[in-house]
Parts: C-alpha cells; structure tokens; sequence
C-alpha cells in the first residue's frame, strides 16, 4: 500500500512540475487586429518545459470568485516549448482549429486578474495581474526573459520580442493644422519631453528608420499627407498622428481624407482595396479590417474629425470596380469609439460609430446619385433609410474621385433611429437580410422571423386569433410602405431587403440599395414582392405580405397606404426637388473631375443617364396604379375609391 502510494504521489508530483512549465506568457486586451469583423482580446500560454502538458479540463478565468468560468476542451494538449491562443470572446463559441480556442469571458483593458486552475477548479497554476493597458499594444514576458512589460508588436502564438517596457511615449503634437491652403506650407510637430520624431509622407506608419523630423519643419508644394510619431529607447513609440495638406485645391464639397500603410491598399498579397493573385478569393472580398487615419473636412475647410479607425472594402458585386466602396469604422482599441459629429443633412445624432463611403456601386457609370436621390423620397414615410452626402475623397494624399458618404447599416445604424441607448439592448438589436436565413443574419437572432414567416405561410389570417400572432410581431404599416415603395420605384434589385427589430419591439422594414429602381414602366418587381402565399420564395420573404392581403381589412389598409405613399413621395415637384441640388452639384463640379480620375464614360453619357431616371421618375407613378389593377385584378370601383384622387394629382402634376 505505502509503494501504491509513493507511485501515486511521483506521478502527482510529476504532473504539478509539468503544469508548472505553463505560463501566460502575453495577453492583449484591447485588441485593433481585426478578423471578420471582430478584434477579440487573446491570452497565450507558452509550455517553457521538455515535455507535453495535457490541459484537459484545467480553467481559465478572470474572476478569483469564480475560478471555473472556461474549461479547456478534452485532449487539449501544449507540446513543449509550444504556444496556445485562447481568445476571450465574452460568447460561448465552439473550439477553434489547432491550438486555438474561445473563452467565454472578456478582458478589461482597464486593468484586472487572469487565473489558470487546475482541474479541480481551485488551484491556481498561475495568475496574471494586468495593469492598465494601452489600445493594440499586448502585455507580456520579453524573450530575453524578466518581468511582464509592454510588447512594441504584438505576437499571438508566436515568441515574444526580445525588448520590453515599462510605459508607452506621449503622442507628438502636429502644429500646422491640416486643410486647405492656396499656397505651399510648412507643417511643424512638437516632441514629448525626451524624444524624438520621424515622420513619413507616403502615408506609411514611422518606424525607428524612418527619417528624423526637422526643425525646419516639412515644407508641402502640393497635396500630401504627413505621419508623425514619438520614439525613446525605454519606452513603446507612441501613436502615430497624421494630417492632410491640400494645395491650391478647390473644395466643393466636404472632404474625407484616409492615411495608411500601403501595404493594406494595394499591395497584392495584403492589400484590401485590390484583387490580389487569388483569382478565385479576391482580397476585397476577404473582409480585411486595417487601421486607417480619418480626417472629415466640412464645406469651408474645417476639419470636424481627424483619429485613427478601422477600414474595409464594402459592397458587393461592385467590389470588382476599381473605385471600391470603403467602410471605416470608430475604434476603441485606436483612441475614440465613436465619430464625434453628425454630417448628414436629416439627421440630429451627435455621433456614429462606423460610415460608409459608397462608389456608387452599380450606379457607378450611369448617374451616381439614384440611390441617395432615390433613398430620401422615403423621408415623410416613417421608414428608415440611409442618409447621404456627396463628398470627395483621397488616399494617402491622392485624389480618389467622388463618393456618397452614407449611414452604415448595422445595430448603432438602427439603434439611434429608434432612440435605444443601452448597450446590452443594441447587442440585442436583430437585423436579417433577404430571407432572413443563417447566412443572412447581419446581427441578433432570426429564430422569430423564421417562424413568423412559417406561420405566415401555413396559417390563414382570417382568423383573428392567427391575424393577432402576426399583428403582435410584425409592424404592417412598415410592411406595406415598404412595399408600395419599392413597387413605385420599381426597384430590380428585389433582393435588397432588410428587416429589423429592437428588444421588445415588432419587425420592421427599411431601405436598403435602390439604385435599380425608376429604369422601365414595367409590372417588375411588382410580381415579387405580391404573390400568392405558396409561391416560391425567391430572395426574401414574401409570405407575410401574401398572407395579409388574404384578409379583406388588412387588403384595404394595404391599398390605403399604397396610395398614400404614392401622394407623399411620388409627385413630381417632390421628386424634381430632390433630384436639383444633386444634379447641379454633380454636373458643375463633380462630375468633370471625377470622369477625369476614372475615365470610363462621359459627360454626355451622364446626362442622358441622369434625364433617363427623371424620365421614369415622373412617368413611372402615373402608371403604376394600372399595373397594380391587372396584378391584383382589382375592380374598378375599388381603383376609384382607393387612388381616383391620386391618380387625377398625379396626372396633373407630373405629366406637365
């Protein structure tokens, strides 16, 4: 018994000397490396012994009243001198590939305990105290060994820097605000106490071989942009700030400036905005998130924004186009999480949290402005659109041609029209594409839209208590001016739907890519978006909608907003408004430059396009009411009595 014993205890022993080799050898909590959208915070362990260390079932966590918060999955095995990456994702997640996992905890970058315990969850193997950390700067054990510090470049499952430290350099001061200027000038920047500056122009993040800033400043004869950052031996280098000069150059509308390495634009393995040497996986198409320094400059000249964020490449088929569309994103992990101002004409927030810089996607060689133009005809409708600008923009100092500065589509996009202010309920905020399908949840959960289509389809709503179900989950009035909206234009691209619903609310529709309407007097998209409730699906959910209309009520209140909608944005003194401003704007100003960057039509093809979609923008209205008479045999009586006023407006006011 007592040889039982000693064998019992050696191997005891020998496994808590094994575990003992496990260290968290660098974490980082407040990560700017982005993947499909997400930057999760990430712990690394390192096994510093001989020998592989089985840590089956032994926990990760970062609250000591809870020491069994993350268990690692059963043969989870770290070879010696192997790294394994845990990120902290706050979310149950499944295991990732290799030696890569997911934690159901988040780490604060303000500072906090992160334990690693022994199966039976009440020995700690090691504990981390993290102090407070700085935005993509990682926490760990140098390679030439010693205390934790602060790593200059982060290294996930990798060995860590040879150099640490114990603080990061203050950011330098650009003195000579960027904008615009009729002649050259000299920009000046102010060191922290102690070091030294160096400086790029070509948009590149500064290095510690990159040239010293001199005192003399640096002089700029035409546009350009300027990257300054901070160094010292005992210290990480400091953020880099940057700033944009303009020329002698004319600015008509307000301006978007974006600084960065050009390795995350064009180059053809890591570039973002190009097509890179994987014909069948394009980079733009990879969802790249960089860091990008954003300047806003307002009509006038001054600047409302300058910060480092995030960009993307945006869009869909259209990302082929030379001239992508650019998302850029507010980014906690790189200063400010928020856009602290409000461009956009019909909106009162005092933020954002992403943009969108649209090329003009489909519409980018016809009249770039049908979707903007198009979009705000919705204002006195209740629905939610995406607003819009047109700017300029440039990268790393080079004119990059016109673009429309457009809301971005997300939950915060959602949240501020509907006045939710609480993060969790944002978080919660559910928003489908299309059919409402896995594959295309943008965010939240499509479990009640689901069903609510399902229900839709099999249940008759002439019965009150299944007519209840639906009113109490789906918001009609939104349903039929979405509707009747999208049928008037005569939007082509009928997969372009969204449905949207806050925490406690009902679903709701809003207006997403239009650009394909107002291009035929044709019944399309008519025959997609009413048909009969069997009809197969095709790009979205037509079954509510069918479903409804089935009910005589509920048919009259259909037809009674269609009319309504058709009063308030179809009539063309409306719509002629909307159109002049941008018209003038582009056929001024815009247009002549930007054709001259991306020469892939002309102005005359331009205008032809332009006076095509006020073709169809005046007419179209006047004859969709007989369209919809044919499609939904409709007597008669009842086109008199729900559109006789309308029609008789309409005929009036936009056949002039």
């Amino acid at each position: 018994m007592r040889k039982f014993f000693g064998v019992l205890l050696f191997f005891w022993l020998l496994a808590a000397s094994a575990c003992a080799d496990i260290v968290i050898s660098e974490v980082m909590t407040s990560n700017g490396t982005y993947t499909n959208g997400h930057a999760y915070d990430w712990i690394e362990l390192h096994n510093t012994g001989k020998k592989s260390v089985n840590l089956s079932g032994y926990y990760l966590s970062d609250s000591k009243k809870n020491l069994t918060k993350w268990a690692f999955p059963k043969n989870t095995t770290l070879k010696a001198d192997g790294y394994l990456l845990v990120y902290c994702t706050g979310e149950e997640l499944k295991p990732g590939s290799k030696s890569t996992f997911y934690a159901n905890f988040k780490l604060s970058s303000s500072g906090e305990t992160v334990y690693l315990t022994d199966k039976d969850g009440e020995t700690a193997v090691t504990t981390l105290k993290i102090p407070r950390q700085y935005g993509n700067v990682s926490w760990g054990i140098p390679l030439s060994g010693g205390d934790y510090q602060f790593l200059a470049e982060a290294t996930p499952g990798k060995k860590n820097p040879k150099t640490g430290y114990n603080s990061r350099a203050d950011a330098p001061v650009i003195q000579t605000a960027g904008g615009f200027y009729p002649t050259a000038v000299t920009a000046r920047a102010a060191a922290p106490a102690g070091a030294t500056l160096r400086y790029t122009t070509d948009g590149s993040t500064p290095t510690a071989k990159s040239p010293l800033f001199p005192d003399r400043g640096v002089a700029f004869s035409q546009t350009g942009v300027l990257r300054v950052r901070a160094f010292r031996e005992d210290q990480v280098p400091s953020e880099t700030v940057s700033a944009t000069y303009f020329i002698g150059e004319s600015q008509p509308v307000p301006v978007i400036s974006l600084v960065t390495d050009e390795k995350y634009l064009f180059d053809n393995k890591t570039g973002a905005l190009v097509k890179g040497s994987n014909a069948s996986y394009p980079n733009y198409e990879r969802e790249w998130e960089y860091p990008v320094n954003i300047e806003y400059f307002a009509l006038g000249g001054r600047c409302e924004i300058n910060q480092v964020g995030t960009f993307t490449a945006a869009g869909h088929s259209a990302r082929q186009n030379a001239q992508k569309s650019i998302a850029v994103y507010a980014r906690k992990a790189y200063g400010p999480d928020r856009f602290s101002f409000n461009p956009f004409p019909h909106r009162d927030y005092e933020s954002y949290k992403s943009l969108l810089l649209r090329s003009a996607n489909s519409d980018a060689f016809y009249t770039r402005m049908k979707d903007p133009v198009y979009s705000s005809l919705a204002e006195p409708l209740n629905l939610l659109y995406q607003d819009a600008l047109a700017i300029e923009v440039y990268i790393n100092g080079k004119y990059w041609g016109h673009y429309n500065l457009r809301e971005k589509i997300n939950k915060y996009f959602v949240a501020a029209y509907e006045g939710v202010t609480e993060e969790k309920e944002i978080d919660q905020i559910d928003i489908l594409a299309r059919t409402g399908r896995d594959e295309f949840l943008q965010n939240g959960d499509n479990a009640d839209w689901l069903a609510l289509c399902d229900f839709c389809k099999k249940k008759n709503l002439n019965d009150p208590e299944n007519l209840q179900y639906v009113l109490d989950r789906l918001d009609i009035d939104s349903l039929f001016t979405h509707t009747a909206f999208e049928v008037i234009l005569g939007n082509t691209d009928f997969t372009n739907v969204r449905v949207y619903r806050v925490p406690g609310g009902k679903w709701k529709y809003l207006l997403f890519d239009v650009e394909a309407g107002f291009k035929s007097l044709d019944a399309v998209p008519m025959n997609y978006f009413i048909k009969k409730v069997g009809d197969r699906v095709q790009g979205f959910r037509h079954e509510p909608l069918a479903a409804l209309i089935n009910v005589p009520e509920m048919k009259e209140k259909f037809l009674t907003r269609f009319a309504q909608v058709l009063s308030l944005s179809f009539q063309w003194p409306y719509v002629e408004a909307h159109f002049a401003p941008w018209e003038e704007l582009f056929e001024t100003t815009l247009m002549p430059r930007h054709i001259a960057r991306w020469p892939h039509f002309t102005m005359t093809a331009w205008r032809q396009n332009v006076d095509a979609a006020k073709y169809y923008a005046r007419v179209r209205p006047t004859k969709i009411v007989a369209l919809l008479q044919k499609h939904m045999k409709l007597t008669n009586d009842e086109v008199e009595r729900y559109f006789g006023d309308v029609q008789r407006l309409l005929e009036q006011v936009n056949t002039k």
